[in-house]
């Protein structure tokens, strides 16, 4: 089953919520910053991504740049500062099987649905 990663809050992540809706197709919504990943589906979710774990940090967020920015992380670091800190994780990220993208922008969901 498709999953988004979704923050009410941001507009992306309605969006792309909407075009889901809009797809017909059968999704599970995770609010991610209620219900955090795991390090390990947090882990599985980047290599499904096929991306390295800084490249899915909101990297202009105060949390970031007040915390963590030009230290010296090592990916596992990074990965828990995501979980530590879920406003971190970039959104919205749809997940469908073994692939998932981050939908920015957008059209980039239907590579994976």
């Amino acid at each position: 089953m498709i999953q988004i990663y979704h923050n009410s809050r941001c507009g992306k992540s309605r969006e792309c919520l909407t075009f889901l809706e809009d797809s017909g197709q059968e999704f599970k919504v995770i609010k991610y910053l209620d219900d955090v990943p795991t390090f390990d589906e947090l882990k599985s979710i980047i290599e499904k991504l096929d991306i390295k774990p800084i490249e899915l940090v909101r990297k202009k967020e105060k949390i970031w740049i007040e915390n963590f920015k030009d230290k010296p992380l090592s990916d596992n670091e990074i990965v828990l500062a995501m979980i530590s800190n879920p406003i971190l994780i970039e959104r919205p990220i749809v997940v469908n099987g073994d692939k998932a993208v981050i939908a920015r922008p957008l059209e980039k969901i239907t590579t994976i649905i």
